[in-house]
C-alpha cells in the first residue's frame, strides 16, 4: 500500500516539561507561556499557507482563563483546528496513576477544551504524556467516550535512546520525570487499529481507535518532528520511507518552532535539546518541505476525521 492519508498534530508541551525530562529542576518563570505565545502562532502561519487543519494537543493547565495562550487557542479552534486532550497537568507517569486520578486529569482538561471550542463538542481525542499508554489509561478513555487515542509510538530506536538517556541521568545523579513504559509497545501495529482493552499494544475490540505515531515500515524509524527537522538527508530518507505507509500520522512538538536566541531560552536547556540548537528559519524551511511532501502525496485531515474514517472501516 502507498501513502494516501495524513494528519499533522502538535503536542503543545510547555518548556517546564523539558526541564523535568532532563532533571533540571523548576523552569524559569519567563518560559511559562513561550510555547503557546511564540511557537503556536508560527505553526498556525505555516499551516495556513498550506490550507490544512491540524490537531493541537493541549495541556489544560496552560490554557486556563486569563492565561496568555488562551486567546490563541480559541482562535485556532475558530479556524478549524482540532483541540485534543493532552491531560491537565501533563504528568509523565499518568499511565501508572489510579483510575480515579486519570479520569480527573482527562475531565479537567476536557472542560478547558470545551470552553476554548466555544461549545461542548463531546470528548474526542487524546495523546498521553511521553507516549505512555496502559490498560488503566485506556479504560479511562473508553469510559469517558473518547473516540480515538494517539499515544502508541512503536519505535524501537526511540525506546533504546530513551533508555540510554535515563541511564545517563541516573549515573549523573539527576532525576528525570520521564518513565519507561512497556517494551511491547515497540511491536504494536504501525497503522490504525482497535486495541485490546487489557493490552493497548495489540489489536482487540476496544470502542476507540488507536492512531499510532508515524514510523517507517520495516525498520520502524521515527518519522516525527524531532527526527525530520534536524537533518536534510535523514528527513528525505524518512519521508521516502513513509511512502510505503498508507497513513502518515505526523507528530510535532511546540518546541520544534522555538528559537533559542529569539525566545530567550537558557543555555542549560539548549545544551540538552538538539532542536534548540537549530535556528528558527532553518526549522521553518524544513517544516515547509515536510508539509509540501505530505500534501503532495496524501489527503491531510485532523485526527478526529481520520478516526471517523477508520471507524467506518473497522465496524
Amino acid at each position: 500500500m502507498t501513502l494516501s492519508l495524513g494528519s499533522v498534530s502538535v503536542d503543545l508541551d510547555p518548556l517546564r516539561c523539558y526541564y523535568q525530562i532532563h532533571g533540571l529542576g523548576p523552569s524559569p518563570d519567563h518560559l511559562t507561556d513561550v510555547v503557546l505565545q511564540r511557537a503556536l502562532p508560527r505553526f498556525l502561519d505555516v499551516f495556513d499557507r498550506f490550507g490544512l487543519r491540524s490537531t493541537l494537543f493541549v495541556v489544560g493547565s496552560d490554557a486556563l482563563d486569563g492565561s496568555p495562550g488562551r486567546p490563541l487557542l480559541r482562535e485556532a479552534a475558530r479556524l478549524g483546528h482540532e483541540l485534543g486532550n493532552h491531560s491537565f497537568h501533563h504528568p509523565y507517569d499518568l499511565s501508572r496513576l489510579p483510575l480515579s486520578v486519570i479520569v480527573d486529569e482527562l475531565c479537567a482538561c476536557e472542560q478547558v477544551l470545551d470552553e476554548l471550542r466555544g461549545k461542548p463538542g463531546g470528548v474526542c481525542g487524546f495523546r498521553a504524556p511521553g507516549y505512555e499508554l496502559s490498560p488503566t489509561l485506556l479504560s479511562a478513555l473508553s469510559q469517558l467516550g473518547f473516540r480515538y487515542d494517539s499515544s502508541v509510538f512503536p519505535c524501537p530506536p526511540y525506546y533504546l535512546a530513551k533508555l540510554a538517556v535515563l541511564a545517563k541521568l541516573r549515573v549523573s545523579g539527576r532525576r528525570s520525570s520521564s518513565i519507561i513504559g512497556s517494551p511491547w509497545q515497540q511491536l504494536a501495529p504501525m497503522q490504525p487499529y482497535r486495541p485490546a482493552q487489557d493490552d493497548p499494544n495489540r489489536p482487540g475490540s476496544a470502542p476507540l481507535i488507536e492512531l499510532p505515531v508515524a514510523v517507517t515500515k520495516y525498520l520502524r524509524l521515527p518519522a516525527i518532528g524531532t527526527s525530520l527537522l534536524l537533518s536534510a538527508p535523514l528527513r528525505r530518507a524518512l519521508l521516502t520511507g513513509m511512502l510505503r505507509q498508507p497513513f502518515f500520522n505526523l507528530e510535532l512538538h511546540g518546541i520544534d518552532l522555538i528559537d533559542a536566541k529569539l525566545d530567550g531560552i537558557p543555555s542549560e536547556l539548549v545544551a540538552r535539546q538538539p532542536d534548540l540548537q537549530v535556528p528558527l528559519w532553518q526549522k521553518q524551511q524544513s517544516l515547509v518541505e515536510i508539509l509540501r511532501f505530505l500534501t503532495d502525496h496524501a489527503q491531510v485531515l485532523p485526527l478526529q476525521d481520520v478516526a471517523s474514517h477508520f471507524a467506518q472501516t473497522m465496524v
